[in-house]
């Protein structure tokens, strides 16, 4: 038997194997995740960890032994930044997934990694609370992946990335210590922010075994919701401006271009458009926007007016149904964009005024590069996804060269490489022409200050 299985069983008292996991099966799933980038070679082993001490046992060994960790949630990533690598020992906390403690005085809970958004949100709506944070697969992926990434969703442009979400933390680090950082309170200045400085951190810094998120009031009454359809993408970008930045601020604003919108008419069928947007149609850039809480009904009502000034066709849903069908469009995207093939899915972000050029740029990537590239766009906070869909396993390399396009176009615009995707494994080769060599070199400081042997996450992110 591999002498880091033995070690590890003898370290986590799991003589059966029960938590230390090395069926093929086990193996092979831990090798990828959501972006279907496969790490070639694979782990050596999966650690199921139940308890914080089945964590702090498997850094210290590991840190004894010298052999490199993936901290693993949901798996659920889509940039390969939780991949089991070749040799490694992927440290999966994805069974630790209790909630502690709910406290509806200071509006916060207090949970293990592995709980998924979903999960915490159902129990935490009895309350009248939510936590804000949604990502597309929140019914799916963890609230550890979510800190590990600082993943966003289409209601970061009122409520804010994870991290404005995130109180404290327990973390184990690299050889073994658990500490913990943050506040329960509102306020709270002692020291450097640690918190801030490990969310987002991809399991370079540390293992998360437990959190304290913060809890927002789930708004009271109906949301209301509008869709607009724009001849060019120009307009819908001035549109989605318009409403952004108005006093009464949208939860929601999401944009499909013209590609976008013809694959989701591909995959729902023309039944299905004609009772959504009354046209079989998808000639078009679609804007969807939705308010939550008071007042909601009328700033939409209100919005009306100035988006069809900007050359939109508006529908304002009328019924919960009607709402509902208006979100399937946008909801259909990841699905109707998978029927077609693999899907590279790119997140780039730029400031919300240079929207409409970015969008420009993707076109004109994907005319030099002869293929389509459907983007949707999270237009309130300027983070767009395109999407390349290819045939075979592989990610041919004129895709990986429009995708340096559209990295290096990203940032000539003052934007990102990844809005809440992270950066993982298939970013990595780009993390230096956005940061700069200085910048750089001060992060992989402090990622050895946290872990001076290398052994977490290596070849992510740095």
């Amino acid at each position: 038997m591999d002498t880091v299985v033995t070690a590890l069983r003898s370290a986590l008292a799991d003589p059966d194997g029960e938590v230390v996991r090395t069926e093929r099966a086990v193996l092979d799933a831990a090798r990828t995740d959501k972006s279907g980038w496969i790490a070639p070679g694979g782990p050596r082993v999966v650690v199921e960890a139940r308890t914080v001490e089945h964590v702090q046992a498997t850094l210290r060994t590991c840190s004894e032994l010298g052999v490199p960790v993936v901290p693993r949630g949901a798996g659920t990533g889509l940039a390969g930044g939780a991949n089991g690598t070749e040799g490694s020992v992927v440290l999966s906390v994805a069974r630790m997934d209790r909630i502690l403690g709910v406290s509806t005085q200071d509006e916060y809970a207090i949970v293990e990694p592995g709980v998924l958004n979903g999960d915490l949100n159902a129990a935490v709506a009895e309350f009248g609370l939510r936590f804000a944070p949604d990502p597309a697969s929140a019914a799916i992926a963890s609230v550890g992946g979510n800190i590990a990434t600082n993943a966003g969703g289409l209601r970061c442009v009122k409520y804010g990335v994870t991290r404005e979400a995130v109180l404290g933390l327990d973390v184990v680090l690299a050889d073994g210590r658990l500490i913990s950082t943050g506040h329960r309170t509102v306020k709270g200045v002692t020291g450097l922010d640690l918190t801030a400085l490990l969310v987002g951190s991809e399991g370079t810094l540390g293992v998360i075994v437990g959190a304290t998120v913060r809890l927002v009031p789930i708004p009271e009454g109906e949301p209301a919701t509008l869709a607009a359809v724009y001849p060019d993408v120009e307009r819908a970008a001035w549109a989605a401006a318009l409403v952004v930045t108005d006093a009464a601020r949208p939860s929601t604003v999401e944009l499909l271009d013209r590609a976008a919108l013809e694959g989701i008419a591909a995959y729902l069928g023309p039944a299905v458009m004609t009772e959504t947007m009354g046209s079989t149609s998808a000639d078009g850039v679609f804007l969807l926007v939705e308010w939550d809480g008071p007042g909601a009904a009328e700033a939409a009502l209100g919005a009306v007016a100035g988006l069809q000034e900007v050359g939109g066709t508006v529908r304002l849903a009328a019924s919960a149904a009607e709402r509902d069908r208006l979100l399937t469009i946008r909801r259909s995207f990841h699905p109707a964009m998978e029927a077609r093939g693999r899907v590279l899915i790119e997140d780039v972000a730029v400031p919300r005024s240079r929207l409409a050029e970015m969008f420009a740029r993707v076109e004109a990537i994907g005319a030099r590069h002869g293929i389509s590239i459907p983007t949707v766009a999270h237009a309130g906070d300027g983070n767009l996804h395109p999407n390349f869909v290819f045939d075979g396993d592989e990610v041919p390399p004129h895709v990986w060269q429009a995708a340096d396009e559209l990295f290096r176009a990203a940032i000539e615009l003052g934007g990102t490489l990844t809005g809440e995707h992270g950066v993982g494994v298939l970013k990595r080769r780009w993390i230096g022409d956005e940061l700069g060599d200085d910048v750089l070199e001060l992060q992989r400081g402090i990622r050895n200050v946290f872990d001076p042997a290398g052994i977490l996450n290596p070849g992510k992110v740095f």
